[in-house]
């Protein structure tokens, strides 16, 4: 059946290196025009309005990817049952089990803002901010709150189309999205000089351009994918392969990001000088990675379909090329970020504020050397989550997130090196859960071989 949606992409047929850097290319450029939009924030704020907005800005931008991160995983969760039925081509399928995914995740979103309002003192006291920067803090989050439901739009429409190989349209509204925060940061900020607040809302109308173009797109170009009238059932077996999926993924990502909010309320206790380093050396850390991470998302997508083909073998050799590409790249990116640190945080920080460029460059050359770790487990993640292992997925995460933090806090308690022993502690993590990951695979391989051998 024809699907209805141009540049679809069959990821179970053909050169196995070749599709998936094609279909990943555009998964990177639009992460990283996303990450652009934020660092854009960070640049502004923190060239115009000073260290204590950009410390603000920074811890807020931490709690924000806390809160989306659920919706995202809710996404990513759903999208695997998608990519399992384009490889099945089931595409009644793939329209049920969006409806019911959507209906879901929908409520969840509801639900998820209204608490973020009601919490956010609750959430400011947990974060440790300083009373100089408590005001900034809750401004920008009032407003940013408003940009939820825009993300849950555009992750939902995007991880549908991304699950039947299409990831050029997402990245087209992605773009759209972020030339806008461009220009309205600068309006906003520079111009109007509404401070923090400016900063919220252009980040906010430029996530609902985002969420509500692809929204119409889906309903205009949708073609095969898009839900009819003989869709709208609800199916107890497809909701509960959902949940499981999705709220695995939800975990993943949740307990990911409380691991980073828990490190964050550790930074905040050094004061605004780390904070603001920290707010920038994360944005760079991420800017920098993030194109593994939307390779291992696109790894995921590629195994699913595979998966679902029942093509067990060339998910083996999927594999292979995953870690050769992952380690190639993690490799030329850990030179640049360790070589050049400093220039970087001069992009973020005032050169005169050579104490917090000097944080931010240790930061930088410690994490920047271990990007491999943080490469890995993200194929990790979604090779785990393609082949309805989800739940390890969550282990890994634990491992990481949970040596991340403990380590980090005994470090600072019995050490006197400072924040280097939050930036230490962080790749320790990504080791310990890249080698459980790694082994867990070999042993499951083993089984299967095993019992495809008896049978």
């Amino acid at each position: 059946m024809k699907v209805g949606i141009k540049n679809t992409v069959d990821l179970t047929e053909g050169s196995i290196p070749k599709k998936l850097f094609l279909f990943a290319l555009p998964l990177v450029f639009g992460n990283l025009l996303q990450q652009f939009y934020n660092i854009v924030d960070t640049i502004v704020v923190g060239k115009y309005l000073g260290e204590n907005a950009l410390a603000a800005v920074g811890s807020a931008y931490t709690i924000m990817i806390l809160l989306t991160s659920i919706i995202i995983g809710l996404c990513m969760g759903a999208s695997v049952c998608f990519s399992m039925r384009f490889g099945q081509k089931d595409f009644a399928g793939i329209r049920q089990s969006f409806f019911i995914s959507f209906i879901g995740i929908l409520i969840i979103a509801v639900i998820l803002n209204a608490l973020a309002y009601a919490l956010l003192d609750v959430l400011t006291s947990a974060m440790n901010i300083p009373e100089e920067i408590r005001a900034m803090f809750r401004q920008y989050m009032l407003v940013i709150f408003s940009g939820i439901f825009a993300v849950f739009l555009y992750n939902i429409f995007s991880n549908l189309l991304r699950s039947v190989g299409n990831s050029v349209i997402p990245l087209a509204f992605l773009a759209v999205s972020a030339i806008t925060n461009v220009v309205l940061d600068l309006v906003f900020i520079v111009r109007c000089k509404w401070g923090v607040v400016g900063a919220a809302t252009a980040t906010v109308i430029a996530q609902y351009i985002s969420g509500i173009g692809i929204t119409i797109y889906y309903f205009i170009f949708g073609g095969s994918l898009r839900v009819r009238k003989f869709d709208l059932k609800w199916d107890r077996y497809i909701f509960k392969e959902i949940s499981r999926l999705s709220s695995m993924t939800c975990v993943q990502q949740s307990i990911m990001n409380f691991g980073i909010l828990m490190v964050q309320g550790l930074v905040n206790s050094f004061g605004t000088a780390v904070m603001a380093a920290f707010a920038a050396g994360v944005k760079i850390d991420t800017l920098a990675y993030s194109p593994v991470q939307d390779f291992g998302n696109a790894f995921s997508s590629f195994v699913a379909q595979n998966y679902g083909a029942q093509k067990k073998e060339r998910v083996r050799k999927g594999v292979r090329t995953a870690v050769l590409m992952i380690v190639c790249f993690c490799a030329v990116i850990s030179v640049v970020v360790c070589l050049f640190a400093n220039q970087l945080m001069k992009i973020f920080i005032d050169a005169e504020n050579v104490m917090v460029i000097a944080i931010g460059v240790k930061y930088l050359r410690i994490e920047g050397a271990c990007y491999v770790g943080i490469g890995l487990l993200f194929m990790l993640y979604g090779y785990f989550r393609a082949i309805n292992k989800p739940a390890m997925s969550i282990v890994l995460t634990i491992i990481s997130l949970g040596v991340r933090v403990t380590l980090s806090y005994i470090l600072v308690c019995c050490t006197n090196i400072g924040e280097i022993s939050i930036w230490m502690a962080i790749p320790i993590g990504w080791l310990l859960a890249d080698v459980t990951g790694i082994v867990y695979g070999f042993v499951l391989n083993k089984k299967e071989a095993f019992a495809n051998n008896r049978i």
